[in-house]
C-alpha cells in the first residue's frame, strides 16, 4: 500500500509564520502571539527542506496567492564560504517583485541568508514553476511601510511577532534582473 504525504508544509509554515512580524511594539493591553518553541521551529526548516529534496522539489513550494504567502527557494552565495547557500522562505508578490521578511522565525539574530545577501545581492530564485535571477534590498521608507503593510494583511499578528526581536525586522524586495520564467 503505497502511503501518502500529509499536506504538512502548509500547515506547519502557517505555524510558524503566522506568529507575526511587526514594526513596532504592541500596547501593554495587547497580548504577544503565540510562538511555536524555537526546537519546534528548528525542526520544521528541517523537515521542509528534506520535503523539498526528497520530493525532487515537487513539495515544498506554492505561489503566493490573494491572502496567502506562497514558498520559494533561495540560492545565495555564503558571505564567508563562498559556496552556494539554500533556503526555503515565505514571499508575497508585489508587481513583478518579490518580497520577504528577514525574522530567522522571529529569533534575535539576523538570518544567515540575509546577511549572505547584503554581501551578495545577485541570488537565484526558485518558485513553484520557474526559477529567476534576482538583486535584493532592503526596502526603506515609504516602499517599507507599504510592503509591510501588506504582510500585515496576510498576517494580523505581524506587529506583535516582531516586537520579539530586538531590532527592525528587513523587508526584503527581491526585484527580477531577466523576465520571470
Amino acid at each position: 500500500m503505497r502511503k501518502r504525504l500529509l499536506p504538512v508544509i502548509p500547515v506547519a509554515a502557517a505555524l510558524v509564520l503566522s506568529a507575526g512580524a511587526g514594526e513596532g511594539m504592541p500596547a501593554a493591553s495587547d497580548r504577544l502571539p503565540r510562538l511555536q518553541p524555537r526546537w519546534f521551529i528548528k525542526l520544521f526548516w528541517k523537515v521542509h527542506r528534506g520535503l523539498f529534496r526528497v520530493t525532487g522539489g515537487r513539495l515544498g513550494l506554492w505561489h503566493a496567492r490573494a491572502q496567502r504567502w506562497g514558498a520559494m527557494r533561495v540560492t545565495t552565495i555564503g558571505r564567508r564560504s563562498g559556496q552556494e547557500r539554500s533556503v526555503i522562505l515565505g514571499y508575497l508578490e508585489d508587481g513583478p517583485n518579490l518580497v520577504t521578511l528577514a525574522m530567522n522565525g522571529w529569533g534575535e539574530a539576523e538570518p544567515a541568508w540575509w546577511l549572505n545577501l547584503q554581501e551578495h545581492p545577485q541570488v537565484r530564485v526558485q518558485i513553484k514553476g520557474g526559477t529567476r535571477e534576482v538583486v535584493a534590498h532592503a526596502a526603506t521608507g515609504d516602499e517599507r511601510s507599504r510592503l509591510w503593510d501588506l504582510w500585515r494583511s496576510v498576517d494580523k499578528d505581524l506587529d506583535g511577532y516582531a516586537s520579539r526581536r530586538p531590532s527592525p525586522t528587513a523587508v526584503v524586495v527581491l526585484e527580477p534582473t531577466t523576465e520571470p520564467g
